[in-house]
């Protein structure tokens, strides 16, 4: 298979057609974005190690029940995926208070949330990546009741999931964000990528040292430092969970 015209460039993937209709290929890059990119730099590595983290959740998921678009990898920084339709929802499940929504809520960092927070941000860069409520994401058009309904079904399938890995691996999972697409079935297929890219990591052999358990882009986010050894810690740990 050979990679053929470029279909779509991202912050952090590059996005190519392939000589079949329903297969695209996605390169994952060592760019790193933040605060809607507003903040750019490059992270060593990264593509490759992102890649195949999300590459392993993938097939656990898939091996629980839980459909992705994930494929193989003909190199370590490309994914082959099933062709979606990307919903233009991010989905963000939250376990721990953290980031925005200790910034909106006055919610002090590190509060254990009595029951995941699931919830809706517009997809689009120029609005900001707003807040939605489902009302608001229904009156857009952006999905169906029905798929609102499933999305929230499977984003709370996966955070039960990734608890759990991510425990085995010595990390705490704080929150992270999911895209869905469409297939051609119009079924919903889990999208984009898990990494430390898109999930909040806290590693639980460092303590509460508020910096230092850091193992996610809040390294590049809030300039600590180490973001490469952060990076490939979490995927020493993740390669070797069962």
């Amino acid at each position: 298979m050979s990679a053929l015209t470029k279909l779509y460039e991202g912050k952090a993937k590059i996005l190519y057609t392939t000589d079949e209709p329903d297969i695209l290929l996605a390169d994952f890059k060592d760019d790193a974005t933040a605060f809607n990119a507003q903040k750019r730099g490059s992270i060593q590595g990264k593509g490759a190690i992102n890649c195949s983290i999300s590459s392993k959740i993938f097939q656990k998921l898939e091996a629980n029940g839980i459909k992705t678009h994930y494929i193989d990898n003909p190199t370590p920084t490309q994914m082959r995926v099933r062709a979606v339709k990307i919903l233009p929802i991010e989905v963000v499940v939250r376990n721990i208070a953290a980031g925005s929504l200790c910034q909106q809520t006055g919610l002090l960092l590190g509060t254990v949330l009595k029951q995941p927070l699931v919830e809706f941000y517009y997809k689009n860069d120029p609005l900001g990546d707003p807040l939605l409520t489902r009302d608001r994401l229904l009156l857009l058009e952006l999905a169906t009741p029905e798929q609102v309904d499933g999305i929230t079904h499977l984003a709370l399938q996966i955070n039960n999931f990734l608890i759990n890995f991510f425990r085995r691996c010595d990390i705490t999972l704080v929150d992270f964000k999911l895209e869905f697409g469409l297939n051609s079935k119009q079924q919903l297929l889990l999208a984009d990528e898990i990494s430390p890219d898109t999930c909040r990591l806290w590693d639980n052999s460092v303590g509460d040292d508020p910096n230092g358990r850091v193992l996610d882009k809040d390294r590049f986010r809030q300039d600590l430092g180490n973001i490469e050894n952060a990076y490939q810690e979490v995927l020493q740990r993740v390669l070797k969970a069962e």
